[in-house]
């Protein structure tokens, strides 16, 4: 899919529906002929954008004949299933010599609807030094979001883990354990990226585009110490309630074994007295059953209080 887009003299975004110099080109899981029609009509190396069709390009820079490539990773969910269960995805941005501004990507990227809606102020396709620096900065503010609401989810299961006798829970948080081991692989390698496009040599920084290259640079770093962070915390609290788990059942296992001895002991009475044996007065008697059951009650009240002091009721 190819949407074009452009912003007039006034500043105002519209969509085209033709390739005019200075636009921006947004393509979502090109074909391959759509590739080759794109290359052919923005004069751009074929190989830049075939690059981007792999789900397993890493961030990087690459500087072409007539284009510069940048590539950054961005966050997007494998499985509704499952909360916070998120794997990265590569965005392709790249910087045509003609005016052509290009990104290119698998997935639809959410990120660039703030754009495409004008909600981002000073928004201008045709400043794309700046328009690559508020990309970043987009990038890494979805970071810190998601971060910041796995961090929430994490604090609300603790309240539940501390009961929990099953796995599913633990499974939940082994799962988010491995999106943070992506976010944070992709946040480091962001940063490199981010690190070469500060020294000027790929893009050229104009002096109002310094500022916001540093504050994509610093949200960026937060985001890596916001996953590095969780993930430390995930890691302790996985084998903690792993552990809690295990006493939790243990419990329930010990109480049970508990509960099944002194039920045993009416069974044990009965069955001994039930024997084809004799048993004196207690057998002739009217009042036999009614002691028997007695005597049951009182055994079992007397193992139950002696379990209750091992720890086992």
């Amino acid at each position: 899919m190819i949407n074009i887009y452009m912003t007039d003299e006034n500043k105002k975004f519209k969509e085209l529906n033709e390739l005019k110099q200075g636009c921006w080109i947004d393509i979502v899981n090109p074909t391959t002929d759509e590739i080759k029609d794109i290359s052919i009509r923005t004069n751009t190396d074929i190989d830049l954008l075939m690059k981007l069709t792999d789900d397993e390009e890493l961030p990087r820079i690459e500087i072409g004949d007539n284009a510069s490539l940048i590539v950054v990773d961005t966050p997007y969910i494998t499985d509704t299933r499952y909360k916070h269960k998120y794997n990265t995805d590569p965005l392709g941005i790249i910087i045509n010599n003609d005016g052509y501004f290009i990104t290119v990507s698998l997935k639809k990227q959410t990120l660039l609807d703030d754009f495409k809606n004008n909600k981002v102020k000073n928004f201008d396709i045709k400043k794309r030094t700046k328009f690559v620096i508020q990309i970043l900065l987009r990038v890494a503010a979805i970071y810190q979001k998601e971060l910041a609401s796995i961090n929430n989810y994490i604090t609300k299961k603790e309240k539940t883990l501390y009961k929990s006798t099953n796995n599913k829970e633990l499974i939940d948080l082994l799962n988010i354990e491995k999106t943070l081991v992506y976010f944070s692989t992709s946040l480091k390698a962001n940063d490199l990226v981010l690190e070469k496009l500060s020294k000027g040599n790929v893009i050229t920084l104009y002096e109002d585009d310094n500022d916001l290259m540093e504050d994509a640079m610093i949200e960026n770093k937060q985001a890596i110490e916001m996953a590095n962070i969780y993930r430390e915390i995930l890691t302790s609290m996985t084998d903690t309630y792993a552990t809690i788990i295990s006493n939790n059942l243990n419990d329930v296992m010990k109480f049970l074994a508990g509960i099944t001895i002194v039920f045993s002991i009416p069974t044990m009475v009965a069955s001994f007295i039930g024997m084809n044996v004799p048993l004196g007065k207690i057998g002739t008697s009217n009042e036999s059953f009614i002691l028997i059951i007695i005597f049951s009650f009182v055994l079992s009240i007397i193992i139950a209080i002696i379990l209750k002091k091992k720890n086992m009721l």
